[in-house]
Order: C-alpha cells, then sequence, then structure tokens
C-alpha cells in the first residue's frame, strides 16, 4: 500500500519526509522517502498515543469496556489508563507540526504517523473540538493534507485519501 501511495504522490516536490518513531511508521516512511531520494526524519512528537494499560490490547476487547464508552462518548474527557489524553497527544502533535511548518516554509513535506494523531491534527486544523474526532475515518496509508500558509491560513483539501488519489500539497 505504501508503494502504491508513493507512485501516486511521485511527482509532488517533497523535500523531506518526517515519521513517528514506531516500527510500521518508519517502514512506510522509509518506501516514500525513496521516492524523493530524502532519509526519513525521525520525530517523538509523532509518536502514537500512549495507550498507558491499554496499550496492545485488541479493539475488540477494548470496545466491551465501559470505559471505551466514555472515550467514544467524550475523547476531550478521557484519560487513557496510565497514558495520555487526546488533548496532551493534539499539544505534542500541533507543537511538531507547525514547527516543521516554520522550518519548511516555501517546502512540500511528508508526515507519516497514526491514525489518532492524524484525527487530532486535522480535528485541530479544521477547528473541530476533540469531542468530534472519532468522525474522522482515518485508514491505514491513507492520505490527509494540510495547507499552512505563511499567512497563517488553514486549508484541509484531503482527508484519508487512498491509492489513486490526486495529491494536493502536503505541508
Amino acid at each position: 500500500m505504501a508503494a502504491s501511495v508513493a507512485e501516486q504522490l511521485a511527482s509532488r516536490p517533497v523535500t523531506a519526509v518526517y515519521t513517528s518513531p514506531i516500527r510500521r511508521c518508519r517502514e512506510t516512511a522509509r518506501i516514500l522517502s525513496e521516492t524523493w531520494g530524502v532519509k526519513p526524519v525521525v520525530l517523538a512528537g509523532l509518536t502514537e498515543a500512549d495507550y498507558g494499560r491499554w496499550s496492545g490490547r485488541s479493539l475488540e476487547s477494548l470496545a466491551r469496556l465501559k470505559a471505551w464508552q466514555q472515550l467514544m462518548a467524550s475523547p476531550a474527557r478521557f484519560r487513557f489508563p496510565e497514558g495520555e489524553t487526546l488533548e496532551e497527544v493534539r499539544a505534542r502533535a500541533v507543537a511538531t507540526i507547525e514547527e516543521l511548518a516554520d522550518r519548511h516554509r516555501n517546502d512540500e513535506i511528508a508526515v507519516v504517523t497514526h491514525a489518532d494523531v492524524i484525527r487530532v491534527l486535522v480535528g485541530h486544523y479544521l477547528g473541530a473540538p476533540l469531542d468530534l474526532i472519532h468522525r474522522l475515518d482515518i485508514r491505514p496509508v491513507g492520505v490527509s493534507v494540510v495547507e499552512l500558509g505563511r499567512d497563517g491560513t488553514v486549508r484541509v483539501p484531503t482527508v484519508n485519501a487512498g491509492p489513486g488519489l490526486e495529491a494536493g500539497r502536503w505541508h
């Protein structure tokens, strides 16, 4: 899937690729990076949410928990047991993206991260409250495009496009 997306995006003038430190993202970033002849850069701010005691559990087993229903109903007020809140995830991810935007003012870049991180980022740039982020359907190797203008403008022309997409600008 990553190779297919890389092929679709090959004509984009991407100058840098950043990735979560988690292996599945690093592998995807490596495939994408080869397209543009750049080396992926690992950034801790792009890592998956810290799910605490929920880490490694199946969604099926989690969905049976009362706490899961709380997460789905009110994600802005939920803390993963011994882990992060989605507000904490959003704060670190937005800070990372804003730093990258400042560093790459005139460049297109690619960022490889995780579904919940993408949800909070896209939601943030759309101005959506955290309680609505589960409305965003983010799938593996989907492409979401956020354009951060030098004048402070924000556009989100693409959310979760897959192979066969016509890519917008990556920032």
